[in-house]
C-alpha cells in the first residue's frame, strides 16, 4: 500500500504518454514535432515508471539489450532510407526517388517517415540508456564524507 496514489496515477498516466509519443511521431511530418520529440517523451514514461516502481523493474520492462537494439535500428532506418535514395540515383536523403512517378511528393513523405521513426526510435533508447547508466551508478562518495 505503500505510495498507492503514485502507482495509480502512473499505471493510468503510462499508455496516454506512450500515445501522445506515437502521435507526436506520426504527426511531426506536418507540423511541429518528429522523431527527437517524440523519442523522449517515450523515454519519459518509462522514466516515470522507474521513479514508481523502481530501476529494477524498469528495466524488466525494457531491458537494456533491447534498447541497445533498438539503437542500432533506428540508426539503420536513418542511415538506410539514405543510401537508399543515393542507390536509387538521388542525393543523400533526396526522397523524391523513393517514389519518383508521384506528382504529389509521395516520396518526400515515406522518406520523412522513415528517417523520423529512425531518430525517435535512437533517441528513445539513447534517452533511457543514460537515464539507466546515471541511476544505476555506485555513488563515489558516501553522503557523511561531503
Amino acid at each position: 500500500m505503500e505510495r498507492l496514489i503514485l502507482k495509480v496515477t502512473t499505471k493510468i498516466l503510462f499508455a496516454p504518454i506512450i500515445l501522445f509519443a506515437l502521435y507526436v511521431q506520426f504527426h511531426g511530418d506536418y507540423g511541429p514535432g518528429g522523431g527527437f520529440q517524440a523519442g523522449v517523451i517515450f523515454a519519459v514514461a518509462f522514466i516515470l515508471h522507474a521513479f514508481c516502481f523502481g530501476l529494477e523493474e524498469t528495466k524488466k520492462a525494457a531491458p537494456q539489450k533491447a534498447l541497445i537494439v533498438a539503437m542500432v535500428l533506428g540508426l539503420m532506418f536513418y542511415a538506410g532510407t539514405g543510401v537508399a535514395t543515393m542507390l536509387l540515383g538521388a542525393n543523400f536523403l533526396g526522397y523524391d526517388a523513393i517514389d519518383p512517378a508521384s506528382t504529389h511528393h509521395a516520396g518526400q513523405h515515406y522518406g520523412i517517415l522513415l528517417v523520423e521513426w529512425g531518430v525517435g526510435m535512437t533517441v528513445a533508447s539513447t534517452m533511457l540508456t543514460i537515464f539507466y547508466h546515471f541511476t544505476g551508478r555506485e555513488p563515489d562518495i558516501d553522503q557523511e564524507d561531503w
